[in-house]
């Protein structure tokens, strides 16, 4: 059991000056003071976290943790995530998925590392499927991987508008998108669309073609990367009212002439009526970020970073202004609730004890996943089995 003392709690909202107290993996109380006297046989750690800020660890929905890339070739395919990537930002749990190769990488693969990284004491789930269609299943149909494979909660990355992309008819994205919600019915999970959004003009027709022709609503598809180039930011501010919009966070460093930096893109999205709750930020981290030029050749390629997420957060609360209560929800509670993860996204009696403890710098000091401590006083102190 943990007793952290005197926080300044956001759950994503600012409750106040809080003791929270952690036992197992779940939050067990939160109350403006919990006397300790009264687990004193119990061999309670106290933290000591006055003039700290508490709130739930951050979901990535949109991470490559068993590597991607390869648009240049063999060389480079990206590695597989390290257990500190996600804890040196603040993340406790994370979303895996394929993404371009479903050609060369194996969804079996991703689903082992989903398994690795439960074992290693934080949470994980992933998609099913790849940029292709037909797609790549485990058991031979997206509907029957998210329904009968508890890891799995929805397909993804599915890529439209993209030179990459298979070019699905609109008959075939709504048969996808439809058996990936019956299974998620079936499973009760999720069983959303997680989209890559491409450069191509007018990227959202795709979507709006599927959904004017089926009984699908916009909720059932997740597109990412929206603050990818000019365009699609600006039509993302017309569907986001109306569907689920997700910001790209590690991309923008390497790619400031095209990208939306992702710390703005929230603050114009709100700016312009998109539904806070509409809004989510990933780091597609450890996928690879590639250049194209005109003719189609690769001209460079970089690699996303988890932490980017973390950062991004900041700089909305720096630079943009805004309140940590009013952007938190993009990395915690807002994903959370997309996809059903009922367990996580706030700091809630009953709920996962995943918690990430920052000063007043927004530097993080310590990080809980179920309950565990994998950071203290800055320093990472469960790190993976390979890891030095």
């Amino acid at each position: 059991m943990i007793l952290i003392k005197s926080a300044e709690v956001y759950s994503p909202q600012f409750l106040g000056v809080k003791d929270v107290l952690i036992g197992g993996e779940q939050i067990l109380a939160i109350e403006d003071q919990i006397d300790i006297s009264t687990f004193k046989n119990l061999g309670v750690e106290v933290i000591q976290a006055k003039g700290k800020m508490l709130i739930p660890g951050l979901i990535d929905a949109h991470v490559h943790i068993a590597g991607a890339g390869g648009e240049g070739g063999p060389a480079t395919r990206t590695p597989e995530m390290q257990l500190s990537q996600m804890i040196s930002g603040g993340i406790t749990t994370v979303i895996g998925c394929l993404g371009t190769d479903g050609m060369t990488r194996s969804l079996n693969s991703i689903l082992m590392k989903v398994k690795s990284l439960r074992a290693e004491g934080v949470s994980a789930w992933m998609y099913t499927g790849s940029y292709q269609v037909p797609t790549p299943t485990i058991l031979g149909d997206v509907g029957k991987d998210i329904a009968m494979i508890e890891e799995i909660i929805g397909i993804g990355e599915i890529a439209l508008s993209d030179h990459r992309s298979s070019c699905p008819t609109t008959q075939e994205l709504i048969r996808l998108v439809e058996h990936a919600r019956v299974g998620g019915m079936l499973g009760g999970k999720a069983g959303i669309a997680n989209i890559h959004m491409g450069d191509a003009k007018n990227p959202f027709q795709p979507i709006y073609d599927a959904v004017n022709q089926s009984e699908l609503k916009l909720t059932q598809f997740f597109p990412t990367h929206c603050n990818r180039n000019d365009y699609i930011f600006e039509d993302a501010k017309e569907y986001g009212k109306h569907g689920y919009i997700d910001i790209t966070a590690s991309s923008y460093p390497f790619f400031p002439e095209y990208e939306i930096k992702p710390s703005r893109a929230i603050a114009e999205f709100l700016k312009a009526g998109v539904p806070l709750n509409h809004i989510t930020m990933t780091s597609d981290g450890n996928g690879s970020l590639p250049d194209f030029d005109e003719k189609g050749n690769l001209i460079k390629l970089e690699m996303g970073q988890p932490k980017s997420i973390f950062t991004e957060l900041v700089d909305t609360i720096k630079d943009e202004k805004l309140p940590l209560e009013k952007v938190l929800p993009v990395v915690t509670s807002n994903v959370a609730d997309i996809l059903k993860l009922k367990q996580k996204g706030r700091i809630k009696i009953g709920n996962d004890a995943d918690l990430v403890l920052m000063d007043k710098n927004y530097t993080i000091t310590e990080v809980f996943a179920r309950g565990k401590k994998f950071m203290d006083k800055g320093n990472i102190v469960i790190k993976g089995t390979y890891e030095k």
